[in-house]
């Protein structure tokens, strides 16, 4: 658990610390779209494109070449971030696409080495502790740090950031490498874990069916609300007044991620996989509700902008976390399906970086006179109810197909 939070908390370290730029006034060749949301946009856009590439490479790559392969991956997004210190502000979106593009396998890699065994969620628990909190950190990092007190520019400060946890990624890799694969008794309870052909990821889409296809379509709402908090967030606290606020995003996003994540880790003692499956779905279903509730607190005044981003973290972790890999493990494991959970993990990321990429266009072209607080709150009143309906049908149909295929 210890070394996949160590690998994945560096890998965002290549992806997360450009947030923190803003590029103030420039437009992209002078359009009426800014120039950060290009890039963001370019981003996701290589983040989705790895994610729908990675259905296959992550989930039929052999545990010989994982290493290999995910050194290979960052050296190529660190490579982009150089390119973006160097290239003009109008071509500089082609360098975060090429920045995305590698990334958005690291996930579903680092998965793999984890499923399959009896306390996989108590270990995807602390995994997913890197995410929660990686992006803050590390855009803390690349503001407080590498611009404002080293002095870096902000085209440069990216790649800075991204340079000093390169060798750790490198030793999370190798530690990677020596972890033990699955006993005997986490076989017997999860099913055998190996690479995934795309006759077993047929088999694995058709046993689910609709209620998999409603798992999606909620992932979607949930991604693009999660993205655009993200990647605007400072823009939406200096709206609130927080400009100054040292260390500001670690400060919302800390509190709501561990407290979070100790409770999602308990469901490793739940043993029977459908009733495992039903607490998972209900996790996430209070997760959409709570967004929901802190959008409605902070309009009627109750809450002020500080609690509401930090129990939109809250809600947002709740329902997103069981996405990276604990719902899916049960349902490998309750069908009893040979084959890895980061197919399906991979693939529903692809379908929520889709929604990421669509926010980011939907806002600019059709809300652009309204700043992205007022945007932001409004959105997440949308997701909330989207994703309460909709995982509320998935669960009903995916637990009662949670059983042994035959």
């Amino acid at each position: 658990m210890a070394v996949a939070f160590l690998t994945y908390f560096c890998m965002y370290a290549f992806r997360k610390p450009f947030d923190a730029t803003e590029f103030t006034g420039r437009r992209f060749f002078g359009s009426f779209v800014e120039l950060k949301t290009a890039c963001v946009i370019a981003q996701v856009l290589g983040y989705c494109l790895s994610k729908y590439i990675g259905t296959r490479v992550c989930s039929e790559v052999s545990a010989a070449r994982r290493g290999w392969l995910l050194l290979g991956l960052i050296l190529w997004a660190g490579g982009a971030l150089a390119l973006f210190g160097v290239l003009p502000h109008d071509f500089k979106p082609l360098a975060m696409f090429l920045n995305g593009l590698p990334l958005g396998m690291v996930w579903g890699l680092c998965v793999r080495y984890l499923e399959g065994r009896r306390a996989t969620e108590l270990m995807i628990a602390g995994l997913s502790c890197s995410y929660v909190i990686a992006g803050a950190i590390t855009r803390d990092l690349g503001r407080d740090l590498v611009m404002k007190q080293w002095g870096v520019p902000e085209d440069f400060m990216p790649v800075v950031t991204g340079a000093l946890f390169l060798l750790p990624f490198a030793l999370g890799v190798w530690l990677l490498g020596r972890l033990p694969a699955p006993a005997a008794a986490d076989v017997a309870a999860r099913g055998l874990r190996s690479e995934m052909s795309r006759t077993d990821r047929r088999a694995f889409l058709r046993h689910y069916g609709f209620g998999f296809a409603m798992l999606l379509a909620a992932y979607f709402f949930l991604t693009m609300f999660r993205d655009f908090r993200d990647h605007y967030g400072k823009e939406i606290f200096r709206t609130l007044g927080y400009a100054d606020g040292k260390a500001i995003f670690t400060q919302t996003e800390w509190p709501a991620g561990f407290s979070v994540l100790a409770a999602l880790g308990c469901l490793f003692l739940i043993r029977r996989h459908q009733a495992a499956l039903a607490a998972v779905y209900a996790v996430i279903v209070g997760g959409f509700a709570l967004v929901g509730v802190a959008a409605t607190l902070y309009l009627s005044g109750v809450i002020d902008g500080f609690w509401m981003m930090l129990l939109f973290a809250v809600g947002l972790y709740l329902a997103y976390v069981p996405y990276g890999a604990m719902l899916f493990e049960r349902m490998m494991a309750a069908g009893r399906f040979v084959g890895t959970a980061a197919f399906a993990i991979q693939l529903a990321d692809g379908v929520g970086y889709t929604g990421s990429m669509i926010i980011q266009l939907l806002r600019d072209f059709a809300f652009g006179e309204f700043d992205r607080l007022w945007f932001v709150v409004r959105l997440g009143l949308v997701v909330s109810v989207a994703g309460v309906l909709l995982m509320g049908i998935s669960g009903v149909l995916c637990v009662r197909r949670a059983k042994p295929t035959a």
